[in-house]
């Protein structure tokens, strides 16, 4: 059953019946608002990146994105850039071997951002969700609405809570190309 989140509830990440997640996966997808021209509108190219921040202690430990798709330790990885937004479902995704993410990282911080520029009022269907790898079973979901003259997003965290995970929905509308762009505020939710 898949739990619609809203921008800062929390859940954990214990599978339904008890035990822990072992792997999933973090999926975004948008689709392109037409442009609107003197002859009708037309479809446009959106590339939006995900990106994950490794956090240990508060400190950045590991990053993957569209240029470096595997962490350094081969826990997170990410399937690669789509520079369209076009089709259905997932446009990127990155794994998590949460029982291989090693002992000190404490978060894991999943952002969006806007590599071509353009701002999410043209960005539709928005969404992250994460995914049990085990089973490909849904396990929550949070849709981006209202658009914004914003160019990247923090989307969300999973982090350590006791022996297992949680994930937050955060939803912060930021500015940025590239995950280096907002390491700024991406710490602020380490």
């Amino acid at each position: 059953m898949t739990v619609s989140m809203v921008k800062g509830q929390r859940i954990s990440l214990e599978k339904p019946g008890g035990g822990d997640l072992t792997t999933v996966r973090m999926g975004l997808g948008w689709d392109a608002v037409p442009k609107k021209g003197f002859f009708g509108s037309r479809e446009q190219e959106i590339d939006l990146d995900a990106s994950v921040v490794l956090f240990a202690d508060g400190q950045v430990n590991d990053v993957v994105y569209f240029g470096q798709l595997t962490s350094q330790d081969g826990s997170v990885r990410h399937t690669g850039d789509n520079r369209t937004g076009a089709g259905d479902g997932d446009d990127e995704s990155v794994a998590v071997d949460l029982a291989r993410v090693p002992v000190h990282v404490t978060s894991l911080v999943f952002t969006v951002s806007s590599f071509t520029g353009q701002t999410f009022d043209q960005v539709a269907n928005a969404f992250c969700r994460l995914v049990d790898e085990t089973t490909g079973t849904e396990l929550a979901r949070y849709t981006l609405t209202g658009g914004g003259g914003h160019t990247a997003m923090v989307m969300a965290r999973v982090y350590r809570h006791g022996t297992g995970w949680k994930m937050n929905a955060i939803g912060e509308p930021t500015h940025g190309r590239t995950f280096q762009d907002m390491l700024g505020v991406i710490a602020t939710h380490a």
